[in-house]
């Protein structure tokens, strides 16, 4: 699944690519993803408008176009966004084109035809489930400590669903999680209510180093492939049965919540 780091480089790039850029066609393959207003009056409000800005908030890509609308992605599990040439070879499921002036494609695919794209008024995030109810960003400059501990107080669940919850905060999924926890040397399991002060602290911190350092790497390997998922620098994440970076302990895998999380036993007692 897409995450923070992953969809802060994709805006990056597209932000150099698409500004001023304009659609000149949309097709459409999957419709079952258009969730609003529909796939046939997206195809027709599209042609002829312009990007003029690319945004990111938590886990969705918002595109304003030059008509006020707002053009938003929520990839989900498996939905990845493409940038390439007229004609190239179409990757399993894809969804939309969008053909620009510029003799390039943004395309979206989608292995499983879980994400959800949303063409709304400007400002009207309320049309799309659960947006506004997000929390803040994981790295928002005003999120200092003593608003993180203040809000994390209110979720009582195991640390590894807290960090997920996007009521929270924004952004961080399955495998930043981890990440996140194995930095700062908390088990994934432990309720929040056991959590000291101490350790709250180290969590804090994590979560903005893991994610800058993250974003950091993907910049520099992802350029133009923004529909790649590179996640072979993580240090915890996918590596259950192999040696734990830090103590050479094996890493643990464990299957739980409709997701797995991998974590170090020695090192996250």
């Amino acid at each position: 699944m897409p995450e923070l780091p992953d969809l802060e480089v994709t805006k990056n790039f597209l932000r150099q690519v698409l500004l001023d850029r304009r659609i000149l066609q949309v097709k459409i393959l999957q419709p079952l993803i258009l969730r609003y207003p529909g796939p046939d009056t997206l195809a027709r409000a599209l042609p002829g408008r312009s990007f003029n800005g690319v945004e990111r908030r938590g886990k969705y890509l918002i595109f304003s176009l030059d008509s006020g609308e707002k053009l938003i992605f929520h990839l989900m599990l498996t939905g990845r966004l493409q940038w390439c040439e007229y004609g190239e070879k179409l990757k399993t499921r894809t969804c939309v084109r969008f053909y620009l002036d510029n003799g390039k494609e943004l395309r979206y695919f989608d292995a499983r035809l879980m994400g959800m794209i949303y063409l709304i008024p400007d400002q009207e995030y309320h049309l799309i489930p659960r947006f506004v109810q997000q929390g803040p960003e994981a790295l928002d400059v005003n999120l200092d400590w003593e608003q993180f501990k203040k809000r994390i107080r209110r979720y009582p669940g195991e640390i590894k669903s807290v960090l997920i919850n996007q009521s929270f905060i924004a952004g961080i999924g399955n495998a930043y999680a981890d990440e996140i926890l194995f930095v700062a040397r908390i088990y994934p399991f432990r309720r929040r209510f056991s959590l000291s002060e101490e350790e709250l602290q180290r969590l804090y911190q994590s979560i903005s180093q893991v994610l800058k350092e993250a974003i950091t790497e993907l910049s520099f390997r992802m350029k133009e492939n923004i529909h790649q998922e590179i996640r072979d620098f993580l240090k915890i994440h996918g590596r259950g049965g192999l040696l734990c970076p830090v103590c050479g302990g094996r890493v643990s895998e464990v299957r739980a919540n409709q997701r797995i999380t991998n974590f170090c036993r020695r090192c996250q007692k």
